[in-house]
């Protein structure tokens, strides 16, 4: 609703009548295809930097 209402300045009416697809496709016009899948080697850097743990946070990353 935020990019569709605020930065697409859609009507309310025409922001619901649109399909997903539309809404894609009118973010897309708007700002560009920005988004791209993460590649197997930057995966692989990111595993790296941030290995897995036993599955619990460490506390000094301040979430509890």
């Amino acid at each position: 609703m935020k990019a569709g209402l605020g930065a697409l300045r859609l009507a309310p009416h025409v922001f619901w009548a649109m399909t997903p697809r539309e809404f894609d496709a009118a973010l897309k016009g708007a700002f560009g295809d920005v988004a791209s899948p993460l590649s197997r080697r930057d995966l692989a850097a990111l595993m790296g930097a941030y290995p897995d743990t036993d599955g619990v946070m460490p506390a000094k990353a301040g979430i509890q």
